[in-house]
């Protein structure tokens, strides 16, 4: 008796067409929201705040970062507008925040002030602890020592600046006015006049060391001429009622 053999049933194909269907629509329904999105308002920079700044105008600060009201939220990174603005002279630090929808902070913080000095136009400019020179405006208290017979061009301006960044406040609000005074055996050898109405004289190289030691004769003794080189000395100015002793 022969056996029956079963009958095989084809298998049921998967109907696939449907599932590429729905993830065609579901991508295109994805695009269309990105497309509205980026074309609308919600997608835009609506605010920029800058602050901190003292130096730099905020015109200047926001051409630097290269962003405006208007432009895509999410085209710049706040790295890259940190780099950017950086860039300036004066600024030493800045912090860029982005808060969606559309808010944009950028706060800088430039360099400490430590001189200011007259240009040859008349104006009152300062000079920062990195060497720049800004324009110092109409309202900025002249609390720091001015610079005078300085050339534009002299290389020591740089490290004058960097060695009085280094100084305790309180020593450097004491300095009314730095001169150059250089010599064969210090290039770099300054004179200093103080508000305590003394006159140091010195090099820019040993200011940090000696600074401890002025501080010292200032405080104790007598307004005079105190020289701080390889040796130090103290020598008061004679009093006008000596001199008149002297001369008769």
């Amino acid at each position: 008796m022969q056996d029956k053999v079963p009958v095989l049933r084809e298998p049921v194909r998967k109907r696939r067409g449907g599932k590429k269907l729905l993830a065609v629509l579901l991508l295109l329904f994805i695009v269309i929201l990105c497309v509205l999105f980026f074309n609308s308002s919600i997608s835009k920079i609506s605010s920029i705040v800058v602050e901190g700044q003292r130096y730099t105008s905020r015109e200047e600060i926001q051409k630097a970062a290269g962003i405006q009201v208007g432009d895509a939220f999410f085209s710049t990174s706040a790295k890259t507008v940190e780099d950017r603005v950086k860039a300036i002279k004066p600024v030493e630090k800045v912090e860029v925040v982005k808060k969606f929808p559309g808010s944009v902070s950028i706060v800088v913080s430039e360099y400490s002030t430590v001189a200011f000095e007259l240009s040859p136009k008349g104006e009152l400019t300062a000079m920062l602890s990195n060497g720049a020179i800004v324009r110092a405006g109409s309202d900025i208290v002249v609390d720091k020592p001015i610079l005078s017979g300085w050339k534009a061009d002299d290389p020591h301006k740089v490290e004058l600046s960097k060695k009085l960044a280094e100084l305790p406040a309180e020593s450097l609000s004491d300095f009314s006015e730095i001169i150059p005074s250089p010599s064969k055996a210090y290039p770099d050898r300054i004179k200093i006049y103080t508000r305590t109405r003394f006159e140091v004289v010195t090099a820019i190289s040993v200011l940090q060391d000696k600074i401890s030691s002025l501080d010292a004769v200032i405080e104790t003794q007598e307004p005079g001429i105190i020289t701080m080189l390889l040796a130090d000395t103290y020598v008061p100015f004679v009093p006008e009622e000596a001199e008149n002793e002297d001369s008769e």
